[in-house]
């Protein structure tokens, strides 16, 4: 049951009709993870807090540098130095008290990927590097689970949801991360932030559009992005939508 603080609180959600009562109980009832508290985890893990998700569990094992400040806005100056999944949980607390956090300072494998996932309803990836994204995708499929995975490069992101162990309305089944991305990018092929640079704001539209795909898949609100990715061009302002389908083994 929703307390009557927490009515007040999402009062806006509750008058949309297609969210309402009933949806605000959802998400206060689902468990969503969030692996990486960096520039696109600080707005998907803030708009998710204050939509009043029941428990948030976040995964990162860096510390906050002053360096990550420029788009990292779950962290203060304060923070410098401290555990990211620490200052996160601070930071949440204070947008919204309602809201469980369950930090996990460590490195995901195999192992503790499979036993985090399994915890979780929905599992968001919004780390830097292909190895993380390969990994959470497996771990996702074989657990059932639903990812909502997103991107950034310098000035553009790109964001889609992954449920291939469903089906489409046509019988056929839903496509994979590597039906995206069949192999990994070569080591060094693809520059890092801290080598090639990132629009600070542009984490803050893709991690926000992240948190209402998570929002949408919890709620059951409107379509989501199974097979389908959505890019976003900073630069020019212009989002594109490309379709995508399963690949015959």
């Amino acid at each position: 049951m929703l307390s009557n603080e927490e009515l007040q609180r999402y009062s806006r959600h509750i008058l949309l009709r297609d969210v309402g009562g009933p949806g605000q109980q959802k998400l206060k009832a689902a468990r969503v993870l969030v692996i990486g508290a960096g520039g696109l985890g600080s707005p998907l893990l803030a708009y998710l807090a204050a939509a009043g998700v029941g428990t948030l569990g976040i995964v990162d094992d860096d510390k906050v540098s002053l360096s990550n400040l420029q788009r990292q806005i779950i962290h203060d100056s304060e923070a410098v130095g401290t555990r990211k999944v620490e200052s996160a949980a601070a930071s949440l607390k204070r947008i919204n008290p309602h809201v469980a956090i369950e930090p996990h300072a460590l490195r995901l494998d195999e192992a503790n990927g499979a036993d985090l996932v399994a915890r979780f309803d929905i599992v968001v990836d919004g780390t830097d590097n292909f190895s993380t994204r390969y990994l959470m995708a497996d771990l996702c499929e074989a657990a059932c689970k639903p990812l909502i995975t997103g991107a950034v490069g310098m000035f553009d992101g790109s964001l889609t949801t992954l449920k291939p162990y469903e089906q489409d309305d046509k019988g056929r089944p839903n496509p994979r991360y590597r039906d995206l991305f069949p192999s990994r990018p070569a080591a060094g092929s693809i520059p890092a932030c801290a080598e090639a640079g990132v629009l600070g704001a542009l984490t803050g539209v893709m991690g926000s559009m992240m948190a209402l795909e998570v929002i949408k898949e919890i709620v059951g609100l409107g379509q989501g992005l199974v097979g389908r990715l959505v890019l976003y061009d900073a630069r020019s302002a212009r989002f594109e939508t490309i379709r995508y389908r399963r690949k015959q083994s």
